[in-house]
């Protein structure tokens, strides 16, 4: 398949691509609105010139963030544009950006060459960074075109994915031909480039951005005060943090084993989607006294669980917790961000699933700072072993923050790599 071809295919599956969204929007309402940017109408008034950076959704948001706010104080004199492709991500990117007037957003428009080029046109980006692996041939063609240099920031891309471009050679090798700058994660991910079609010469071994994640001094103390104010100091409190469908069952199932030998434990849910805010909610409710984070009722001796369902506070509600379950693991979703409670230094438990980190999740397993469960009698199993036995949690916390700081350097090679090119 070349490009031409790709690009027929896409305009003839435009309405699967309205189905979707309408699908979607039953579900998550907010996808119904806005739907014009994602084809370059209705865009908002921009200031041209500046640096466009891509996050598909929130994640990708959250590991930009360091870079962009780097971004924003090396170059005062640059506008930075900000796309992503879910409500979920607007909603962070506005949430993190919000006090910054140089910060400008929009979903990024479909892959057709006209919408591609249409956006361009509006924003006359100097660089176009894209982060992680959102590869999108004709936007990178439309940026060559125009000149615009492109980097992949913090890029990943597992064998099974390289095995997937490979199949499409045709596509693949010339927009990855056109990209100015690959800044991947480790050696192993530079070979798989290289071997796909990237110029040597621009591909660059970075490191993983995610390990210079910065804390807040005032987070710990933050959380401190709220436990206090709960009552709640010595209560052991665990969370299980950016959860998927069917792993909420698992994970309430094991509360109710690790109850059985601390009545007083508290669980922290927090679903990774908020479409599934009130779902999850009635479904911890029909199972223990809950409360919502969003309602600001307090938490006392009675409550089991504190369904996290607000936005942008997923750091604070680690920081009330003593042990850490990363969801997106239970399920094959491939996992979530191990690293920001290894940042809070938190024992981390995970299930079996984490070929989106792969790499990170070998770190923090070999330093044992990170322990896989299977199902609800291992997770409630591990959860019980680190209350009862606090220099445990304590040795594994203190080992994922030492593989943090270990790693960290990364964001500057990148900023020093993407300075070369502006």
């Amino acid at each position: 398949m070349n490009r031409t071809l790709y690009t027929l295919l896409f305009h003839l599956g435009l309405p699967l691509v309205a189905l979707r969204l309408f699908l979607r929007s039953r579900k998550a309402p907010a996808y119904a609105q806005r739907v014009g940017e994602r084809f370059a109408l209705n865009l908002p008034a921009m200031a041209k010139g500046g640096i466009w950076v891509h996050a598909v959704s929130v994640g990708e948001s959250i590991a930009a963030a360091p870079m962009i706010r780097a971004l924003l104080q090396a170059y005062p004199q640059l506008p930075i544009t900000i796309t992503c492709m879910t409500p979920t991500g607007s909603e962070r990117i506005r949430a993190m950006f919000a006090d910054e007037p140089r910060v400008q957003h929009c979903y990024l428009p479909y892959d057709l060459p006209w919408a591609a080029g249409r956006f361009l046109d509006h924003v006359q980006p100097k660089l176009a960074v894209i982060m992680e692996t959102e590869l999108w041939p004709n936007h990178i063609h439309q940026c060559a075109k125009r000149g615009i240099a492109v980097a992949l920031a913090n890029a990943r891309l597992s064998e099974r994915s390289a095995r997937g471009y490979a199949r499409f050679a045709g596509l693949t090798r010339p927009m990855l031909a056109e990209m100015s700058l690959i800044a991947v994660q480790t050696e192993t991910e530079a070979q798989r480039f290289r071997q796909l079609g990237a110029r040597p010469e621009c591909v660059q071994v970075t490191g993983s951005i995610k390990f210079d994640l910065s804390i807040d001094e005032q987070l710990l103390p933050r959380a401190r005060a709220l436990r206090e104010q709960w009552q709640a100091s010595q209560r052991p409190v665990w969370i299980a943090a950016s959860t998927h469908e069917g792993e909420d069952e698992v994970i309430l199932a094991a509360h109710r084993q690790l109850r059985e030998h601390h009545a007083d434990a508290l669980l922290i849910l927090v679903p990774r989607h908020p479409e599934r805010f009130t779902s999850v909610f009635e479904l911890c409710r029909g199972q223990f006294p809950t409360v919502r984070r969003s309602s600001a009722e307090p938490i006392n001796a009675d409550t089991a669980v504190l369904l996290g369902d607000t936005m942008g506070e997923l750091l604070f509600l680690y920081a009330l917790a003593d042990i850490a379950f990363v969801g997106g693991s239970l399920v094959a979703n491939g996992g979530h961000n191990l690293l920001e409670p290894a940042a809070l230094s938190l024992p981390v438990l995970s299930g079996p699933h984490l070929f989106n980190f792969l790499e990170i999740a070998a770190m923090l397993r070999e330093a044992g700072a990170l322990q896989e469960v299977d199902d609800a009698q291992g997770l409630a199993a591990e959860v019980r072993r680190l209350i009862e036995l606090p220099r445990d949690a304590q040795r594994m916390g203190a080992a994922g923050l030492a593989v943090m700081k270990a790693n960290q350097g990364a964001l500057k090679r990148l900023l020093d790599a993407l300075g070369r090119l502006i």
